[in-house]
């Protein structure tokens, strides 16, 4: 049975859909949460920092009374981790969504990188990613029509200087986006990614604070200014809409046109 025909009530709504967010208690995860929750979704929350994670929850609360927000302080770059997490989705009897969100960057080049830091960028970015979706495959599965978005780059599409190991997760992210959505189609579930460009969160602040800096990203960026988070969590949130029923393996650059901006 398609998405389309098996999901009642609007295509533009998330109504009675669960969505597990990871990374979900600040940036793009806590903007796309917000967004879920204006939708309809009910949500579960994971990020490191029970203290951010319990903020987030009461915010949405009191913005979107009917939402129910779960909330789980995990470390998705470790076994334990990812357990505890899948321990926790499964008490529900549903998962329709699964966003991977979490991710962090070391900036240095190639030369300067460490062994140590190249697994971590992996393991944190990719890893999480690639065992979320393993993991929760079977309750997705059981779930649907359901969906995953990866949260990936424009870094995983053409160079730029967050680094290699940054770029190589991202574009791990994108490929596995592609073969995922061809396995699980039979079975109901749409995968698709996502691939911003500098978006206003706390990891992006870092570098665009050096002005020399943002003036380079603004005059490579068509649009001429640098992306909100809100603006990433809509994109996220139509992809996991029935109005998107018959999208999947796709990657939405959300870059404000620096990726076919040529010369």
């Amino acid at each position: 049975m398609s998405e389309s025909a098996s999901t009642e009530g609007s295509p533009w709504r998330l109504d009675r859909q669960r969505a597990l967010i990871t990374g979900g208690s600040s940036g793009i995860g806590l903007a796309t949460a917000r967004e879920m929750a204006s939708l309809g979704a009910d949500l579960l929350l994971i990020a490191r920092g029970e203290e951010r994670l319990a903020r987030a929850r009461d915010r949405i609360c009191s913005d979107f009374p009917s939402c129910s927000v779960e909330t789980l302080s995990a470390d998705l770059s470790t076994e334990s981790g990812r357990d505890k997490a899948v321990s926790v989705a499964g008490k529900g009897s549903e998962l329709h969504i699964l966003v991977n969100n979490t991710g962090i960057n070391i900036r240095k080049r190639m030369a300067d990188v460490s062994l140590e830091e190249y697994r971590k960028v992996q393991e944190v970015n990719l890893t999480s990613c690639f065992e979320m979706c393993r993991l929760l495959y079977p309750l997705l599965a059981g779930s649907a029509p359901s969906c995953v978005v990866n949260n990936a780059s424009v870094a995983g599409l053409t160079h730029l200087r967050t680094g290699a190991p940054y770029g190589m997760s991202k574009a791990g992210m994108i490929q596995l986006t592609r073969n995922l959505s061809a396995e699980w189609a039979e079975e109901g579930i749409r995968v698709n990614a996502v691939a911003p460009w500098y978006i206003r969160t706390p990891l992006a602040d870092q570098v665009l604070r050096d002005p020399a800096f943002r003036e380079e990203v603004l005059n490579r960026t068509p649009m001429g200014r640098v992306g909100e988070v809100e603006e990433c969590a809509r994109a996220i949130a139509f992809l996991c809409m029935p109005a998107a029923s018959y999208i999947t393996g796709h990657c939405l650059v959300v870059d404000g046109g620096f990726s076919i901006f040529g010369f």
